[in-house]
């Protein structure tokens, strides 16, 4: 069986550079007898950055990149030489993928946009050289920090489709064959259970050259949220979802029963699920007559949009745009995404405490000076080269 191209679930361990040593050097030359100190500073240690990239649509390219690790930074040298900085490292990741500490299991970061930028790890910064510890009374120094050291976590990544429409449904209720009458999208299509074994995308073009994204994720059965059948995997694709068109077949036996067997599913696996606007969509509808169809209008959720539809001769397909348009921008779902995106945002802030929260198990953190605050030396582990 050929392997899916389709990743969104991956474990790898990050490490950033540790920050080089300052040096301990005081200067002779032959010309100059009280030289004094001259040792530079060490490098500070690489970074570890996320950066939203548009052009990936999974993670298979980190599939077999276990470790990424930064440069270490460069030590001090003598005539005051800045020791070399660590290079950076930039994970590309697609836009849509959250991460999380893979031992405590605590949300880091979310990556929304294509260029976002977030650090995951800092670099450990470099140590100060012997003449930065200069003063008129102790004019030759023979001590320097070391390097801060480096940070290290395994982060787990999650890929979480970025779709304005995500189809909901039973296996073979039409959500693939939906997806290829109304865009592009080219999905497996058969007469089979769990045809769709990956998630796919399409753009659906609508009046005026606008368009939305609408997203096919493999069917639910019921008890998906206790791992049944495939949907426990694909269900967190549709939480970012701003629309959910649930999928019922015309000739199933109670259409109301199935539509809320899904909604349950989606309730179990997250709650807020439910705050999402709905639109329910009968499919199948060429088998149907229109008498038949007037009497399951009568058998169908009051609280949400109906449509009949068949998207094999195209009956309905018109008015399920415009439905689906007209609940994609209704006010109360723009208010919705609001606040959605005011939650990022106060998640963006939180995690730039993160490199202050990481601190290596078993080592003391370093503490570091500014030269404005060289008279407090004795706040501060040092070492000595003569030692």
């Amino acid at each position: 069986m050929a392997e899916s191209n389709f990743v969104d679930y991956v474990k790898i361990y990050c490490r950033s550079g540790k920050g080089g040593k300052g040096s301990m050097h005081l200067r002779h030359v032959k010309y100059q007898p009280n030289g004094g100190p001259d040792g530079g500073d060490g490098g500070r240690g690489g970074n570890i950055y996320l950066r939203g990239n548009h052009n990936y649509w999974t993670l298979l390219h980190l599939k077999y990149q276990r470790h990424v690790r930064a440069e270490h930074g460069g030590n001090g040298g003598s005539n005051k030489c800045h020791g070399t900085d660590g290079k950076d490292v930039y994970i590309d990741v697609p836009c849509g993928t959250v991460v999380y500490n893979a031992e405590t299991g605590k949300y880091i970061c979310d990556v929304m946009h294509d260029g976002q930028v977030v650090m995951l790890l800092k670099g450990g910064r470099g140590g100060l050289g012997n003449y930065q510890f200069r003063t008129a009374t102790n004019q030759a120094p023979r001590y320097a920090q070391p390097g801060e050291p480096m940070q290290e976590m395994t982060v787990i990544m999650e890929l979480k489709l970025l779709a304005d429409v995500g189809l909901v449904g039973f296996p073979n209720a039409g959500k693939s064959t939906l997806l290829s009458s109304v865009s592009s999208a080219r999905p497996k299509i058969a007469n089979y259970p769990f045809t769709t074994l990956e998630p796919s995308l399409g753009i659906v073009e609508y009046h005026d050259k606008q368009s939305f994204v609408m997203a096919d994720i493999p069917g639910i059965i019921e008890g998906a949220s206790e791992g049944k059948g495939l949907g426990l995997r694909f269900l967190r694709h549709i939480e970012r979802n701003s629309l959910l068109l649930f999928m019922v077949p015309g000739d199933t036996d109670d259409i109301k029963r199935e539509y809320e067997i899904l909604l349950n599913e989606l309730a179990n696996f997250n709650p807020e699920m439910l705050g999402k606007h709905r639109v329910l969509a009968v499919t199948k509808c060429d088998l149907l007559d229109d008498e038949l169809i007037d009497m399951l209008k009568e058998t169908t959720p009051d609280d949400i949009p109906v449509v009949f539809i068949s998207a094999v001769t195209g009956q309905g397909i018109s008015e399920l745009k415009e439905v689906l348009w007209k609940e994609l921008n209704s006010e109360s779902n723009k208010i919705q995404g609001v606040i959605v995106e005011d939650t990022l945002v106060h998640r963006d802030k939180d995690i730039r405490q993160l490199p202050a929260e990481l601190t290596i198990e078993g080592e003391d953190d370093i503490e570091f000076i500014d030269e404005d605050d060289i008279e407090f030396l004795d706040d501060y582990e040092l070492y000595d080269d003569e030692e």
